[in-house]
């Protein structure tokens, strides 16, 4: 297999120049070209589909309308995300802590990166697009399928490639007791009950 030409511009539609600087640094530019033309596809695989539809947790990336970035944790029982379409990935927004940064974020700035790991065997695969949140005045049908969902997100992609898996620490944990799921009303969080955050409740659950 002949090697992948090396890009004459500093920046590409995966690449931009501070990217390209540390490739340079490191003699890694073809390699890098060399992956990207490999790995990268705009759309979900059959192979991304099977590893998302079986993920209990990802890590989300968002940004402000700065681009001061933030990032989030979110888990469930696997079903929590889903692959829709080819080109749509959705994720469950369950009761949160009402700071919203996350969803205002999307609000502001609707990029996003989704990275999903898998422990036993170690693998990641990372999910870039654009977001939109979806309340149940917008979508009932799609909030209503994803059971004690307050929202969903749904990114639309523009970049999904995997990443190899050997940092990743071999390690599994059972699901939160916090996750819902059909028969299982998850307790509320302990934290909800302080006297110095009960007042501040909303009557309806806040999203992460």
């Amino acid at each position: 297999m002949e090697d992948a030409p090396t890009s004459t511009t500093d920046d590409s539609a995966f690449y931009h120049r501070g990217m390209r600087e540390m490739q340079e640094r490191f003699g890694a530019r073809r390699l890098a070209d060399r992956l990207e033309e490999l790995t990268v596809h705009d759309h979900v695989t059959d192979a991304d589909r099977a590893f998302i539809d079986e993920a209990a947790m990802l890590f989300l990336a968002t940004a402000d309308d700065q681009g001061r970035p933030d990032v989030s944790y979110k888990g469930g029982h696997p079903g929590f995300v889903r692959v829709l379409d080819q080109s749509t990935v959705a994720f469950a927004v369950y009761d949160g802590n009402g700071q919203f940064r996350s969803l205002g974020n999307i609000a502001v700035n609707p990029a996003v990166g989704l990275l999903f790991v898998r422990f036993d065997p170690p693998w990641r695969i990372r999910v870039n697009g654009e977001a939109t949140v979806q309340f149940p005045d917008d979508d009932p049908v799609l909030v209503a399928s994803f059971h004690g969902a307050v929202a969903v997100v749904v990114i639309r992609t523009t970049q999904v490639f995997p990443n190899c898996g050997r940092y990743v620490h071999r390690s599994s944990a059972d699901i939160s007791t916090y996750a819902p799921a059909l028969g299982h009303e998850p307790p509320e969080a302990e934290w909800k009950q302080m006297d110095m955050i009960r007042p501040y409740l909303p009557e309806t659950p806040a999203p992460a």
